[in-house]
């Protein structure tokens, strides 16, 4: 616990460097040193001044394979990035808990009502309070504090904005009331049950779990309660290629109908095998009862179930190829990934919007670019937002330009891949030494 000049004059003094050069990349220093210190002041002119302040940050993520299966318990590939959320805190002992995120109107919850409020619905004080809500019914403590948040995890581009704002939130009450004692996998469990009670959105695991753990993971939903996380053994930066996301403007505030289909066709199709969901079927099952399950739920269910039986085990051939360091191999893996998307699980448009095909654009732009060269994906949950290409590095600067004449200057996101989910940054600066 810092006051806001001695947090300052540390930052300042680069006391915080080598962290932010792990957590954001080389060259980032400036720029961190700049945006914590402005975070810090503004937090001041907001709440006052105070004795006790902390820093917190959670990522974004990236999701390489698995794409739409871990709500029906398959397999994920998924990494942190370089961007993130942080926030500037200092507990308060009048059990309230207000948020003030940079650009939205502040969020306030009573730490004694933790009831769902039908009202904050797909809003962030629902987030808030079913994070604190699950904290409680777990039987762990939980009490007020104020916080100022700024985030550059871009909104509605499948980096996960919702999740690192949940882990972000998670995060700050393990440490603050609880001695950091809650795992990783816990408190993205925590965010998990915050947006699906809560918020109201039918997500699965891999968001929350991604912000949460941390680094290059591949995560095995079959035991939801106790899913198998394992780190992968792999350097992009020494790949040849870099992580570029394109931003193609799309959004996904009112896309809710849409995620919603994809588990909820899924699941029919199990039901029929009389399964809760897909895990388990074979690609086998699903040709061998096609007519029937055809008229008892439509073509797009069919093709959806037969996505994620392909996707799921795409998702550990990807894992091989990394581990193995076969990056060819893994772009054409990326590659296949995308066009079962696309074609199969059809989350690249949504139907009620034919006008809007950003992402069939930039994927069809990265086609041209990257042909026997590169890889590209829609990014995400889809219907709008983002796709995911792997680029050579001596095409980046055309790559980039292309896109951003496409989609607006700034469109084209080069990341990073961050070693550390949600932390306490003074904790994890200790840690570091």
């Amino acid at each position: 616990m810092s006051t806001a000049a001695a947090l300052t004059e540390r930052i300042r003094g680069g006391a915080f460097d080598p962290l932010f050069t792990r957590l954001y990349g080389a060259g980032s220093i400036p720029r961190q040193r700049e945006r914590y210190t402005d975070a810090i002041a503004a937090f001041i002119e907001l709440f006052g001044p105070s004795e006790d302040l902390f820093l917190f940050s959670a990522p974004g993520r990236t999701e390489i394979g698995g794409n739409h299966t871990d709500h029906n318990h398959g397999r994920v590939l998924a990494a942190s990035v370089n961007l993130d959320v942080i926030a500037v805190v200092s507990p308060s002992a009048d059990r309230r808990i207000r948020i003030q995120s940079k650009g939205y109107p502040m969020d306030v919850i009573e730490c004694d009502d933790l009831s769902i409020h039908e009202q904050e619905t797909n809003h962030a004080a629902s987030l808030i309070r079913g994070i604190a809500a699950r904290f409680a019914a777990d039987g762990r403590r939980i009490g007020g504090f104020d916080a100022y948040t700024t985030s550059d995890v871009l909104k509605g581009s499948g980096l996960s904005s919702s999740a690192a704002f949940e882990v972000l939130t998670g995060t700050i009450l393990n440490h603050l009331y609880n001695d950091g004692k809650i795992d990783a996998v816990e408190i993205a469990k925590i965010s998990q049950y915050a947006e699906n009670v809560y918020f109201g959105k039918p997500s699965g695991l891999m968001d929350q779990m991604a912000s949460s753990v941390g680094g290059v993971i591949t995560i095995d939903f079959q035991d939801v309660e106790k899913p198998l996380i394992r780190s992968v053994a792999t350097d992009f930066d020494r790949s040849g290629y870099r992580l570029c996301i394109v931003d193609t403007g799309g959004n996904h505030a009112d896309l809710t109908c849409e995620y919603a289909s994809v588990p909820e066709e899924m699941k029919a199709v199990a039901r029929s095998f009389g399964a809760d969901t897909l895990r388990g079927l074979t690609v086998d099952q699903i040709l061998g009862q096609i007519g029937a399950l055809r008229e008892a739920h439509g073509d797009r269910a069919v093709l959806r179930a037969l996505h994620f039986l392909n996707e799921n085990e795409r998702v550990e051939r990807q894992v091989e190829a990394l581990e193995a360091g076969d990056f060819d191999r893994f772009k054409q893996l990326i590659i296949e990934s995308g066009h079962s998307s696309f074609e199969y699980l059809q989350n690249v448009y949504t139907v009620s919007d034919v006008r809007f095909q950003g992402l069939s654009l930039a994927l069809c732009v990265a086609q041209m670019l990257l042909r026997d060269c590169g890889a590209w994906r829609v990014h995400g949950g889809g219907f709008g937002g983002t796709t995911q290409n792997f680029v050579p590095e001596d095409k980046l600067d055309g790559f980039c330009d292309s896109m951003e004449r496409v989609f607006g200057k700034s469109s084209c996101h080069i990341l990073t891949i961050r070693p550390w989910g949600g932390i306490s940054i003074d904790k994890m600066l200790t840690e570091i030494g």
